[in-house]
């Protein structure tokens, strides 16, 4: 089981306070969403649980571990097992469904063999496997999110962040989704959805909601 900690973590844009300090835990086989309006700090959480803020961009003050392990950039969260789903999703037009599953596994040296029948589980998973061979760029805006969550699947996470990854999916996907990020957990992982659908958010084990940076527990873990 994994255990993702944060200590008075905070963002700032300039003057802007996006998040407000927070000390959260979130241990492994549990599923943790984080609801809010648009621009409450959903996404600044995530990005700054998962490393991703750049310096020059905002500044982060506080630690963040997996397991114990202060996580000092990117790259650390990368190696300690940390995989976010932006919102948006980050995946490549021109790659097909199920090269955009693929490439990050050959990149990180998954042997071929095994890569594929990762890729082919995860699409499954979530009920794509039939549009493997799609261009993301044909894909709605739904199944690219499935993708993007396949590929997080695949990847075997120790914390999986997920960032509005349900947001284009009509109700049985969404409840497919939820399914499979609780599958994550029960795997071990720690796992945390961005949401502002509550209806989602009532299917998780816990709801923190953020209010300009401001965090509140609806439902504690």
């Amino acid at each position: 089981m994994s255990e993702l900690r944060a200590v008075g973590l905070s963002v700032t844009y300039g003057d802007t306070v996006a998040v407000h300090p927070l000390d959260l835990r979130v241990p492994g086989g549990r599923l943790l969403s984080v609801t809010g309006p648009s621009g409450a700090g959903k996404s600044s959480l995530l990005w700054a649980l998962a490393g991703a803020i750049r310096p020059a961009a905002a500044t982060v003050r506080g630690t963040v571990c997996v397991d114990g392990s202060v996580l000092e950039d990117r790259e650390g969260a990368a190696r300690a097992g940390v995989v976010l789903v932006p919102q948006g999703n980050g995946l490549g037009g021109a790659l097909t469904a199920e090269e955009s599953v693929l490439v990050p596994l050959l990149a990180l040296g998954v042997p071929a063999r095994e890569a594929l029948a990762r890729v082919d589980d995860s699409l499954t998973r979530v009920g794509l496997a039939e549009s493997g061979r799609h261009l993301v760029d044909q894909l709605s805006g739904g199944q690219q999110q499935r993708v993007a969550l396949a590929r997080a699947f695949a990847l075997r996470p120790a914390v999986l962040l997920a960032d509005e990854s349900t947001s284009d999916l009509d109700a049985e996907n969404r409840g497919r989704m939820i399914a499979a990020l609780r599958e994550e957990a029960a795997r071990g992982a720690s796992v945390v959805l961005a949401t502002h659908d509550l209806e989602a958010a009532a299917e998780t084990d816990a709801t923190l909601a953020l209010d300009e940076g401001v965090a509140t527990w609806v439902r504690t873990l």
